[in-house]
């Protein structure tokens, strides 16, 4: 069995840390890796966090960053980013075992449902699948997977402040296309939620015309974290 390295990248994630590692448990049961990255959390996260998984690494603020650190510090021969947010399917290490069994290298992620009960979540999250199918493109809400071959081949996370996760998928996507999980990870719908529905996919689809225009991920990260 090919061991699968979980990297989760942290920042003051005290208040739910221990509810989302103790349902990862089975997984290091299973012979596979927790590794959690914390960017500078003051809030008690790593302390919550330590008891429930195999390493806690420390890296500067930025998911890239992080993630980058995380993928270096691990063992396994996948690696699984997977956010603080996010809750994975229970289906989610039989699937990954069972790729990895009949592929020397893949990469990939799952579909996503959002959290919140409305009909328009439902709408949000089917386009959001959909976009991902046809361009190849997957976001971090997606629980992106990757051979640690591909991923070391290509360089790993751009060293970027923002949009990271489509800069891997473009780098990756000269490889292979995307597998596209249809079990679905569930993603908090926390921003919606907080700075109004149609206000966030505007902004959120407009940071990534920009990304692709051209425009600097520095100047993006600015942006986003004055509308978050």
């Amino acid at each position: 069995m090919r061991k699968i390295s979980i990297v989760i990248p942290v920042l003051n994630e005290a208040p739910g840390i221990a509810t989302l590692l103790n349902n990862l448990q089975a997984w290091r049961v299973a012979g596979h890796e927790l590794v959690l990255v914390d960017g500078g959390s003051t809030d008690g996260t790593c302390e919550r966090g330590a008891p429930l998984v195999d390493q806690v690494r420390s890296a500067a603020q930025g998911r890239a960053l992080q993630m980058n650190v995380g993928a270096a510090a691990s063992m396994g021969e996948i690696l699984l980013f997977l956010h603080a947010d996010t809750t994975l399917p229970a289906e989610a290490a039989t699937l990954l075992t069972t790729i990895a069994a009949q592929n020397s290298d893949f990469w990939g992620r799952f579909d996503v449902r959002l959290s919140g009960a409305g009909v328009i979540y439902r709408i949000i999250e089917t386009l959001m699948n959909l976009r991902s199918r046809l361009t190849g493109i997957a976001t971090g809400d997606q629980a992106m997977f990757v051979s640690r071959a591909w991923f070391e081949q290509v360089g790993g996370f751009p060293s970027i402040a923002l949009m990271e996760d489509i800069a891997l998928s473009a780098r990756l996507k000269r490889r292979a296309r995307p597998m596209c999980l249809s079990s679905r990870v569930i993603t908090s719908s926390r921003r919606w939620e907080h700075r109004g529905i149609a206000r966030t996919v505007f902004e959120m689809w407009g940071l990534r015309l920009l990304f692709a225009c051209g425009v600097k991920p520095s100047l993006l990260a600015r942006c986003y974290r004055q509308i978050r």
